[in-house]
């Protein structure tokens, strides 16, 4: 491409010579260092993309694998830290297989990864590691696997003291802080209050009513911000929170497309809260 460079002077030379004056040789060399741009733009916009083309795609590939491994071992480690795999979270890992509408092939890939992770000699450290090579770049990544795996420990309607522990375990070697994980914690439960977009007075419990302080606090919590919060800081807040789980955006980052719909679900409870604020605010 160094060639290209000279091409301005080149134009600029045959202008001088076509209109025989110094305003020839002037114009020649703006276009030439026009054309010089252009060119070189073009050719190397189109070898760096098609260079890349498949560096891109083979660290997707590598991205989803790897999620998926990790989402289905610490979802299997989870479910055991109380000690025992309860019905309910069986149940849930079950339906949640199949809300992926899986091939045989992954579904069996997936049990595997699960049992693996509920086996009590299974060492987790590694496969948060391999997740955090590969997403070292995609705090958004990182928090829908959280969400993944608190919808497992709440699934039997509470999280016991071991499932917290081992939450605040794997969150801290994602990267979280002490006081993240907390707020994330709280965030995440909170949204999982306006499950199915209307809000719920438990993991799995009944409707309650939409309006109540304690549907209030939950948007709130959902959205991560104070009661004391501005419409400004809260719009804000819920804006973040929609780009984080925006489905084109994880698509892009190497979320597996099946497993697009929990954030598509998110969306739809950040959406519920945030409209229940603003209710309350007019």
């Amino acid at each position: 491409m160094n060639h290209l460079k000279y091409l301005k002077y080149v134009i600029a030379v045959l202008g001088y010579f076509l209109f025989s004056s110094l305003w020839g040789a002037f114009f020649g060399l703006i276009l030439g260092a026009f054309i010089s741009f252009k060119l070189s733009g073009g050719l190397v916009g189109k070898l760096s993309g098609f260079g890349n083309v498949g560096g891109h795609s083979a660290l997707k590939t590598e991205r989803q694998a790897v999620f998926f491994e990790a989402v289905f071992t610490l979802m299997g480690k989870l479910a055991k830290a109380d000690g025992q795999v309860s019905a309910t979270e069986i149940q849930h890992v079950e339906t949640f297989m199949t809300s992926l509408k899986m091939s045989a092939e992954n579904r069996k890939q997936a049990i595997a990864h699960f049992t693996k992770g509920k086996t009590d000699d299974c060492d987790i450290k590694p496969v948060i590691e391999a997740f955090n090579r590969v997403n070292a770049d995609s705090r958004n990544l990182k928090q829908i696997l959280m969400v993944y795996l608190v919808r497992i420990a709440i699934a039997d309607g509470q999280i016991h003291s071991a499932e917290s522990a081992l939450l605040h375990e794997i969150a801290l070697q994602l990267g979280y802080s002490e006081k993240d994980f907390e707020q994330l914690l709280a965030m995440l439960q909170g949204q999982d209050q306006f499950a199915g977009g209307q809000y719920h007075s438990g993991a799995g419990g009944a409707s309650s009513n939409y309006t109540s302080p304690s549907a209030l606090g939950a948007a709130y919590q959902a959205l991560g911000v104070d009661k004391s919060a501005s419409d400004a800081d809260v719009k804000k807040a819920y804006r973040r929170l929609i780009r984080e789980y925006h489905p084109d955006k994880l698509t892009g980052q190497g979320l597996p497309e099946e497993m697009i719909l929990e954030a598509t679900e998110r969306t739809k409870e950040i959406q519920a809260a945030y409209d229940l604020i603003k209710k309350n605010r007019k």
